[in-house]
């Protein structure tokens, strides 16, 4: 079996490909973080308080347990048929999101979006690999990189602005899109076979792989918030997750088709780069998502102005992304552009950790610009190491497997991470609160006492509000407990550098041959691995 290299296409119709496939991802970044600063509108318009929490969790679930499905899908079905399919179902459950009528309609129909956005991200790495040799992909994945850059910061300016204009345009401004970037997938995959083989689907394996990610993200989102972490709903649902996803292993062994072939595990390299794609979602998604926090509780940004803020961070990250790509395309080989980018990562966690209530603005600009170069360096090697590893027949699986491991880590990092902050939180203002409170005059401290501390706590606007000495300690409060996040953060990027060292230095592949195939590099990779 062959695949198509990109001398099957014409410059044209590669570019053309090339932007649809960056236009699907787009969609799909951009929802994770585009409907944050707009919830407080739907939640008003809306009158769902009880449940706002949900229209970005059930997104995150719906995406996260769906990824691993869509890449076995297409290695069965072809990249076509089920990449559209999966346009077509974020475009249906986008047009039903901006129709909602309340937050549980809302609700199920972002899982909808979710459930189509899972395929969006991972197909577009996979169809690309498809059409471009290994050798040459770095110079295309290096532009995806830079779209979830670009996504991160316009996200919540974007969701800020749409939300003073009309909430639903958040959804609806997704058709034309979606339909221009549908119309151009058919168009040219269409034109070029891509070949597939006969299938049995996994329904047992995916019976026991969908309900123990969504046990495992139920438990993390859960735990120390609307239940103790001992809590028997919480233990319940992380006995589930081990149980389930021990039925899945088991399963996996003996299906014929199996949704996450086992086999790719034996390649050295691919399970090396599985487990840091994991370490890498805890310690640097679930660590970006908490800067935002500081720029808004202690400096006292609007969301949307703190999105503004990250820009750096984008800059950094599309910079590197596109230039490290063409860089590792050249050199034909990524393994220390991943040590390198994850040594930057850690220090631009750790340069988070010095964060205080009077740090200037230049500063934390250079710290998040530090952060971005190292995300544009390390996303895109990891991808590639990955798929230059795999049999061609295993390739829509290994693909969908990176992107699977991130996400699992960034939404397990992310909760640790909260409970991490909320305990320090705790801390701070339990000791310091009272003696601040003791400062106020009588009707400051009436007024006070009548507030909603919780509402503080989700609250920019609160906090700025809030009587001087008050204001000082919840302040504070917040840097030490964000401290404490990157130090935690920093900590957990540091053992992707000394996994990444570990990393075989392979030369990439510059034909779409398996390496399972092909004797020379398969004695390479073993000498790699085996070399000191």
């Amino acid at each position: 079996m062959s695949a198509p290299g990109a001398a099957g296409m014409s410059r044209r119709e590669l570019y053309t490909l090339f932007g649809a496939l960056m236009l699907t991802m787009l969609l799909a970044s951009l929802d994770q973080t585009i409907v944050g600063t707009a919830l407080p509108t739907i939640v008003g318009d809306l009158d769902g308080m009880d449940d706002y929490t949900w229209v970005v969790t059930a997104y995150l679930i719906a995406t996260t347990a769906s990824v691993p499905l869509y890449g076995k899908l297409s290695d069965l079905y072809g990249r076509r048929p089920v990449i559209l399919t999966a346009i077509v179902i974020f475009l249906v459950a986008s047009a039903l999101a901006g129709l909602a009528q309340n937050m549980l309609q809302l609700v199920i129909f972002r899982g909808l979006q979710g459930l189509g956005g899972g395929g969006l991200i991972t197909l577009a790495f996979t169809v690309v690999s498809d059409v471009v040799s290994p050798r040459d992909r770095g110079r295309y994945q290096g532009f995806f990189g830079a779209v979830f850059g670009i996504s991160s910061v316009a996200g919540p300016v974007l969701g800020g602005w749409l939300a003073e204009v009309d909430w639903r345009w958040i959804f609806y401004i997704n058709l034309p899109l979606g339909f221009a970037a549908m119309i151009a997938v058919n168009q040219i995959l269409r034109r070029h076979h891509f070949p597939t083989r006969p299938h049995r689907i996994d329904w047992l394996g995916a019976a026991c792989l969908v309900p123990a990610v969504v046990s495992l993200l139920l438990a993390v989102t859960w735990g120390g918030n609307d239940y103790a972490w001992s809590s028997p709903q919480i233990v319940g649902l992380f006995t589930a997750a081990g149980v389930l996803t021990a039925a899945f292993v088991l399963t996996e062994t003996r299906a014929k088709e199996p949704i996450l072939p086992l086999r790719m595990f034996k390649q050295g390299t691919f399970a090396l780069a599985s487990v840091i794609a994991l370490i890498f979602g805890v310690g640097m998604f679930s660590g970006i998502v908490y800067i935002p926090l500081f720029f808004q509780m202690v400096r006292g940004y609007s969301p949307t102005e703190s999105g503004l803020l990250m820009l750096p961070m984008m800059c950094g990250m599309v910079l590197t992304s596109v230039s490290s790509g063409f860089v590792i395309s050249r050199l034909g080989r990524y393994k220390w552009f991943l040590v390198a980018g994850s040594i930057v990562i850690t220090s631009g966690l750790w340069l988070f950790t010095n964060l205080h209530v009077e740090t200037p603005l230049w500063l934390s600009s250079a710290y998040l610009l530090v952060l971005g170069i190292g995300m544009g360096m390390f996303m895109q090697p990891l991808v590639l190491a990955m798929q230059n590893i795999v049999k061609l027949e295993d390739l829509g699986a290994g693909t969908s497997t990176n992107n699977f491991a991130r996400s699992l880590g960034g939404a397990v990092g992310t909760a640790v991470l909260g409970a991490v902050m909320t305990a320090r939180l705790d801390d701070e203002l339990g000791a310091n609160l009272p003696g601040a409170v003791a400062q106020l005059t009588p009707e400051e401290a009436a007024a006070f006492g009548a507030s909603d501390l919780s509402a503080v706590m989700e609250s920019p606007t609160v906090v700025a509000h809030l009587p001087d000495p008050v204001r000082e300690v919840v302040q504070q409060a917040f840097t030490d407990g964000l401290d404490r996040v990157f130090l935690v953060a920093a900590c957990i990027a540091a053992v992707t550098v000394v996994l990444t060292l570990f990393m075989p230095n392979l030369t990439l592949r510059s034909t779409q041959a398996s390496l399972e195939d092909d004797p020379d590099a398969k004695a390479a990779e073993i000498k790699a691995e085996t070399s000191p």
